[in-house]
């Protein structure tokens, strides 16, 4: 009886309910200012003027995702699209009707921010030319912490108008291109992508989907199984001519509008929409074309080679995306543990659960190291230098592929740190989650991914030279790292080359794909934050990145005995130091990597 009383005592002591007593969450937070990770790297690589320019929109965009988008995004995944195949009078005028809620976060998605035209005209968010990667990425990496549905029709948005700018004819690009780019919304073109066929995702050969010409368009028949942003205005889809040759060289890249010049609906019907587990505010769907309207784009033999340029832009937005995610259920974590207590002490006290943290932490900051210094290397070679495609090529497949698979982890990590209410759809925890798994299956599944890293960019582009020859001069010029540890990290790096040498020599190994493919996202992201760390740290700023590095070296580099207990006296410090909010001095990064 005693004990009861204490316990209401308690519960009334802390309000009305408890209500104080469960956890926070990150809900009107602003999510970039909360990110030392994310200011430091935006320092280490943005031009000085592009940094001053774009802080003011990236703490508005941070407010925005910790708040009303926020809130958005919770509404529209509770309330999915709908899909009306005939109007009222009969007519296959099918349409797709959206929450308020989706609405809203399109017009700061879309009509703010100009998310999907930041990389191609001048103008958006007031700089005088087309925001570079770094910046592009930085925004879409803020976005997904709040909202991931809708990241989608923005990045199919952005990608199909980058398809079209490279092999669109004038007449094309004058009709279409200005409103796939406009902010707006009145007059905005959204994008879609068509690819998927019953026969399966990832081998196109079998496609089925038939073009037939007719004068100078195309008249398009079949059905697209998977149809991303179903609703899309301007649709990028494969076909293959009737006189085209079987497999994947038949194949011709299309742009089939919505609706024709003449505002009549173009000959092609949505079916059905698809019930998924994650991304339910936005709508995809099934599709019969039934002689619908479309234009070639570029060389009708080479139309599975163009749409690629469109698939690695998307599968570098998938990474940012899954960083961003990451960094969402970091924050998260944290604020759990750091407001809740269990047996009598807050939970981050607790010996496990600081090494939970670490297993959300350190694959959450590898990934916004990885994808900062990609998007570096993808605006060098916009900028002309050849040098660097053998490494971008290869890194934004890994980022893709790690990152991804990373994200499945975090987020049910995320989950469980918040306990039995990470279950419930009150929090974010549960949409996270849900959402994380499209991350390895749009654009190539983790096989696909790892074969493309393995077959295509070590066998033919030879990608893991260049990306360790660019990183081993990194290290070079890091000086603030101990020699000690910069060779440790060297050795790993050309290690993890040349077992992907080894990998992609024999067809046997074939298996062996994903674990390459992993060893050389792990010593990248090492050889990054070692670099990083460094560089903040000689600067008088945080060098905690270089502690993070020992942590992928320790945990995701070098072999482990299961039944072995370890002394790692160093591991504690470092944990203390990463999860305390004060800038870690670089001599005391030093100490820990070299312990």
């Amino acid at each position: 009886m005693a004990s009861a009383q204490i316990d209401r005592s308690n519960v009334a002591m802390s309000g009305a309910n408890g209500a104080d007593l469960v956890a926070p969450d990150c809900r009107g937070l602003n999510f970039y200012r909360i990110d030392r990770g994310l200011r430091d790297l935006l320092d280490l690589h943005m031009d000085p003027a592009l940094r001053a320019a774009t802080e003011p929109h990236l703490d508005r965009l941070g407010e925005v995702a910790g708040g009303r988008l926020d809130e958005l995004a919770e509404i529209a995944d509770k309330h999915p699209p709908v899909l009306h195949s005939r109007d009222r009078f009969g007519r296959d005028e099918d349409w797709v009707e959206f929450h308020p809620a989706y609405r809203e976060m399109e017009r700061i998605g879309f009509g703010d921010f100009g998310m999907h035209a930041q990389g191609h005209r001048p103008g958006v968010l007031a700089w005088p030319a087309p925001l570079p990667y770094i910046a592009k990425y930085a925004f879409q990496y803020l976005f997904a912490q709040a909202e991931f549905g809708l990241m989608c029709p923005m990045s199919v948005t952005d990608t199909g108008a980058v398809l079209l700018e490279r092999y669109g004819a004038d007449d094309l690009k004058r009709r279409y291109l200005g409103r796939m780019l406009s902010q707006n919304m009145e007059e905005l073109l959204k994008g879609a992508q068509f690819i998927t066929e019953r026969t399966g995702g990832s081998d196109l050969a079998g496609s089925t989907v038939t073009a037939r010409r007719d004068g100078d368009q195309w008249r398009l028949y079949g059905d697209k199984w998977f149809c991303s942003a179903v609703d899309g205005d301007v649709v990028l889809l494969l076909a293959r001519p009737e006189d085209a040759p079987p497999g994947t060289k038949g194949l011709g890249l299309f742009l089939m509008p919505r609706r024709l010049p003449t505002g009549e609906r173009n000959s092609y019907r949505v079916v059905r929409l698809k019930e998924k587990l994650g991304t339910r505010d936005m709508a995809s769907g099934e599709v019969i074309l039934d002689g619908a309207i479309a234009y070639a784009l570029g060389r009708l033999d080479r139309g599975l080679r163009q749409m690629m340029d469109m698939v690695n832009l998307s599968r570098m937005s998938h990474g940012a995306r899954a960083a961003g995610m990451m960094r969402r259920c970091l924050n998260e974590s944290l604020r759990v543990a750091r407001h809740r207590v269990a047996f009598g002490k807050p939970v981050i006290a607790h010996p496990l659960m600081r090494r939970q943290l670490m297993k959300i932490m350190v694959p959450a900051e590898q990934a916004l190291s990885v994808m900062a210094f990609d998007a570096t290397m993808m605006d060098a070679a916009r900028a002309g230098d050849t040098r660097v495609e053998g490494v971008m090529r290869i890194l934004t497949a890994l980022l893709k592929f790690r990152a991804c698979r990373d994200n499945l982890r975090v987020a049910t990590g995320a989950m469980e740190v918040r306990g039995g209410n990470g279950y419930i759809e009150d929090w974010a925890n549960a949409r996270l989650i849900r959402d994380a798994h499209i991350g390895v299956l749009w654009e190539g599944t983790s096989n696909i991914n790892a074969l493309d890293v393995i077959t295509r960019a070590v066998a033919n582009s030879r990608g893991h030279h260049a990306l360790g020859a660019a990183l081993e001069a990194k290290l070079e010029a890091a000086p603030g790292a101990p020699e000690k540890f910069r060779t440790e990290v060297a050795g790993l790096l050309e290690r993890a080359v040349a077992f992907a040498d080894q990998v992609a020599a024999n067809p046997r190994h074939e298996k062996l794909a994903r674990t390459a493919s992993s060893g050389l996202y792990n010593a990248a992201a090492a050889a990054l934050l070692t670099c990083e760390g460094a560089a903040l740290g000689a600067r008088g700023g945080d060098s905690r990145r270089m502690i993070l590095a020992r942590m992928v070296v320790e945990h995701r580099l070098k072999p482990h005995d299961p039944l072995a207990v370890s002394d790692s006296g160093w591991e504690e410090e470092a944990i203390d130091l990463l999860l305390d909010d004060a800038p870690v001095q670089i001599a005391a990064a030093a100490r820990i990597v070299t312990a």
